[in-house]
């Protein structure tokens, strides 16, 4: 029995022993423990299995590029500032307008001299032949235009045509080797999309905004006679217009063209033609040297509820005709006031800005069906087509 106790008590010596030093070892160097190959083998797999985290990677689902300098690179030597002079006559000093003034010394006073009015803008090449897309508000009656490129160069510009219902106008240039900005599809963007906005706001020199595509398709804003534009939060400023609005592939979609601003500068809401637009007009005032639309001589307004019950109809789908010019083609057709025209060549009419644009886009001569509701009936007739005045 005293040897059994004493065993005994040698082998809880020895265990609590080892338990002791193991602990010591975990607790005190554990870098000893390192030297297991199980513990090195677990290390190695958790490693496998962490994903590693790259901060410049791009393209992955979900993210976007950490820069954008290879699409302004690609698209801003085709950036150009457009300096316009015209001459103005104005009067020495406002008092010699002033009706008693003039009661008590008549005109012997009354002098004007000449001054040089400056204007500064922005423009976009569009081909190496030297075509220059702007605003037609940018050069408007300007007796001399002048672009300066990235580059440096410049030259004086002549006007090719202009269009005051887009509020476009077409510039050329003589310069070699001229760079030309990439055309995009505006007809493809998604609210969200990426733009930038290069330009030239305040004459502080070619500047670049990053934004969004706000909305698209933007109408009855009271800016120009055909509105379709993008709306971008990509700050555009006086300068800016006549630049290029570009996608993330530094492609051209619209041209800047107008801001809403309470201040006079930026506020987030710019507005910009799209180049899917831009492109037709461009094309015909470089070919025609101005732009043809289609005419029907009509006013047309979106219909309501309460209009449709007034004159007779059913339906809100369709636009209302307020007003037919006498000796026009609608009149020569029949149309009249109060009718509610619901489809142009079989198409339905969603709204007045859609039937407006519809017939304008009508070659000059053709022959266009319009079907609609007069006075509670059907009725259908056909109109020839005449050139916009």
């Amino acid at each position: 029995m005293p040897t059994l106790k004493f065993l005994s008590f040698i082998a809880q010596t020895i265990t609590a022993g080892l338990a002791a030093a193991f602990l010591y070892i975990l607790l005190v160097q554990p870098d000893l423990l390192r030297s297991s190959g199980t513990v090195v083998e677990v290390r190695e797999t958790i490693q496998q299995e962490t994903p590693q985290h790259t901060p410049d990677a791009a393209g992955s689902p979900g993210s976007g590029p950490v820069s954008y300098a290879d699409a302004v690179a690609l698209a801003a030597p085709a950036v150009v500032n457009v300096h316009t002079a015209k001459v103005i006559t104005r009067r020495v000093h406002p008092l010699l307008d002033d009706p008693i003034f003039q009661h008590f010394f008549g005109d012997r006073f009354k002098q004007s001299r000449k001054a040089i009015q400056t204007s500064l803008g922005s423009g976009v090449i569009i081909s190496a032949q030297g075509y220059i897309l702007t605003n037609n508000h940018v050069i408007d009656g300007a007796d001399e235009i002048r672009v300066l490129l990235a580059d440096g160069r410049s030259s004086r510009a002549t006007v090719v045509g202009t269009d005051v219902d887009t509020d476009l106008a077409v510039l050329h240039i003589e310069i070699d080797n001229l760079p030309s900005i990439v055309i995009g599809d505006s007809g493809k963007l998604r609210v969200g999309d990426i733009a930038l906005a290069i330009g030239n706001p305040f004459g502080v020199g070619q500047t670049v905004t990053l934004g969004i595509i706000s909305a698209t398709g933007r109408d009855q804003l009271g800016i120009t006679a055909y509105e379709e534009f993008i709306q971008t939060d990509a700050a555009i400023n006086p300068g800016n217009s006549g630049g290029a609005l570009i996608n993330a592939k530094g492609e051209l979609i619209g041209i800047n063209s107008a801001i809403f601003s309470r201040s006079g500068g930026s506020q987030g809401i710019g507005f910009t033609i799209p180049i899917s637009l831009a492109k037709g007009v461009m094309k015909q005032i470089i070919e025609q040297g101005h732009v043809v639309r289609g005419w029907l001589g009509i006013e047309a307004q979106d219909l309501t509820s309460q209009l449709a019950e007034t004159f007779g109809a059913d339906t809100t789908s369709g636009v209302l005709i307020a007003g037919v010019l006498s000796g026009g083609p609608a009149d020569k057709a029949g149309l009249l006031p109060g009718d509610i025209v619901t489809s142009i060549n079989g198409a339905l009419v969603a709204d007045a800005t859609a039937a407006m644009k519809t017939i304008s886009d009508q070659h000059p001569g053709s022959e266009i069906q319009l079907e609609g509701i007069r006075e509670g009936k059907a009725f259908s007739l056909s109109a020839t087509v005449s050139e916009r005045p």
